[in-house]
């Protein structure tokens, strides 16, 4: 086999003996009470909240209460319950007061309209639906009409501020009344000091249906089970030395496996705590890392070039973000570079999907990701412990190192599959084993590299054409802050490579000017035949690029 186990890997172990991290915690819940819940942490914070502590103990006691509340309007093992919110401390108190009850969490996008949330209410078969008062008035009320949602609860961001002052995100933002829901508060503080009945977990329970983005069809609800979830927060832990003295920059959604894994999760079992800020907004996000000297994070590379580009960086102390992480896209090795330069992190690279609850490659912490020569490709890092991954062909069968194939993985973060839907999990993870659908390569020493989706290639003059590859010329030019490329259909080419892009502040280019900066650097067939500059591109609020609206974009004109 042309796996990484043959290799010894930058010394994190030997050749032929795999390091075996098994967690003693065969549940999340287990991982709480073990870490962040237990009693030598219970008076430390756990979460920061602006500027607004929330000790361990009380996260402990409110999720407690929240669980009996629920338990006595009939929640119990295997129920799911949908959680509508934005980054706040309710999210991490109604997850483990769901856990608490043996059920099963489904986090949701709260920038879903009332389609998409109802599509994931009814496939999910969600019971309960937790949300923010005003996603519940103007989205959630509607969506959850005839589904099985038989109880709401609400909740306001004001809720758990213990400062006068009301951060300049949540300015002009009013308790409001919900009618037809409980509120979360109300049910806490009425079953204050209770305890709900012990809730057996293992690990082969679902702790989490996290839904996918739906590029490819409807969304899918991916089975993170406490074991997935356990072994990967032991994963950072481990690969990022990752201790008490350690603090969380919530900057990714908690809602996305991102978050849910590499903020709540490992601090959970670490213990550290988590620094959030309602919702992504570059000038917060930075003053929490100042404020409270956040160590550790992991962003999408668009919420780091944002926090690159915003003024408030020009004065602002970083130095303390020393294990700075990034995932969900591809990076620009120019990027990299440019935010070392500007602001002062190295961003590592982090690899994964929904399917394998976060991380399954990584660059180890202190080291420096290698650019591949070949294509100018930024690694993602190696496999991290006990996971093998494979190079594919077109016909399944493994390539060597060098070859471009599609990412195949397997490992004990991998989910047993999808929720309800037995023929997607047969196609995409037959025996066990991932197909990502990433198209990628390793090299001779075991660092992976990726390309791009399949559905992405472009084809044009019989040539393949990687968008990656556009797009990271691109970004090399000092007036561009991001890039995005697509194949348009052209009679003459059968594609032809379309760009759009986005400029730094205070930064000037032509479409002209950055069409013969690629043809300088790139093949006559791969360059851009059309830039278009955009304000912004348009993105998932994880941050990954969506090219399909670009697509649209191009084929009205």
């Amino acid at each position: 086999m042309t796996g990484y186990q043959d290799r010894p890997w930058l010394g994190l172990y030997q050749p032929g003996k795999p390091a075996d991290i098994t967690p003693a915690c065969g549940d999340a819940l287990a991982m709480w009470r073990s870490g962040a819940g237990s009693a030598r942490a219970a008076h430390e914070p756990f979460l920061y909240y602006f500027a607004s502590p929330v000790t361990g103990s009380r996260v402990d006691a409110d999720s407690d209460a929240l669980a009996v509340a629920l338990a006595a309007r009939g929640v119990g093992r295997g129920d799911r319950v949908a959680l509508f919110l934005q980054n706040v401390p309710q999210f991490v108190i109604a997850m483990l007061a769901a856990w608490k009850l043996g059920a099963v969490v489904v986090p949701v996008n709260p920038m879903l309209k009332e389609r998409e949330l109802r599509y994931v209410l009814t496939d999910s078969g969600a019971t309960v639906l937790v949300s923010l008062q005003d996603l519940w008035n103007s989205v959630g009320v509607r969506a959850a009409a005839g589904t099985a949602v038989k109880l709401a609860v609400t909740t306001s961001p004001l809720d758990y501020l213990s400062q006068p002052a009301v951060p300049p995100l949540l300015a002009g933002v009013e308790r409001t009344a919900t009618p037809g829901a409980a509120d979360l508060g109300d049910m806490v503080r009425s079953h204050h000091g209770r305890r709900p009945a012990p809730a057996a977990l293992g690990p082969d329970d679902v702790a989490l249906l996290t839904y996918t983005s739906g590029t490819t069809g409807e969304p899918k609800g991916a089975m993170n089970t406490h074991g997935n979830v356990v072994f990967n927060a032991c994963v950072l832990r481990e690969w990022m030395s990752l201790t008490p003295r350690d603090v969380v920059l919530g900057g990714a959604p908690l809602f996305h496996i991102t978050g849910l894994i590499a903020h709540a999760a490992v601090a959970m079992l670490v213990p550290m705590p988590i620094a959030l800020g309602y919702r992504f907004e570059p000038a917060t996000v930075i003053g929490l890392a100042e404020r409270y000297r956040c160590t550790f994070t992991v962003m999408a590379i668009t919420a780091f070039t944002a926090l690159a580009n915003d003024p408030s960086a020009a004065d602002a102390d970083l130095s303390s973000l020393t294990k700075a992480y990034s995932g969900g896209a591809p990076i620009a090795p120019s990027i990299v570079e440019r935010f070392e330069r500007e602001v002062g992190p190295y961003i590592h690279n982090i690899y994964g999907l929904t399917e394998t609850t976060s991380p399954s490659h990584a660059v180890p912490f202190g080291r420096r990701a290698p650019v591949d020569p070949a294509s100018g490709a930024l690694s993602v890092g190696v496999p991290v412990f006990n996971t093998v991954v494979r190079i594919l062909g077109d016909d399944g069968q493994e390539l060597p190192p060098g070859e471009v194939g599609e990412i195949a993985t397997r490992g004990p973060m991998v989910v047993p599959g999808y929720w309800n839907k037995p023929e997607a999990t047969m196609r995409t993870l037959p025996g066990g084993e991932l197909r990502t659908g990433d198209v990628g390569f390793m090299d001779d020493d075991g660092w992976f590299y990726l390309v791009d989706r399949k559905k992405d290639m472009i084809v044009a003059s019989g040539y393949k054409v990687w968008p990656r590859e556009v797009e990271d010329t691109l970004v090399r030019h000092p007036a561009v802050r991001e890039a995005a490329v697509i194949g348009v259909p052209d009679d003459y080419r059968g594609e032809t490579v379309w760009a759009y892009v986005s400029l730094r502040p205070g930064a000037a280019a032509t479409p002209e000017e950055l069409i013969e900066f690629c043809r300088a650097e790139l093949a006559a067939y791969k360059y851009p035949r059309r830039v278009e500059i955009l304000t912004d591109l348009p993105k998932t609020p994880t941050g990954k690029l969506l090219r399909r609206e670009l697509r649209d974009r191009a084929a009205g004109g």
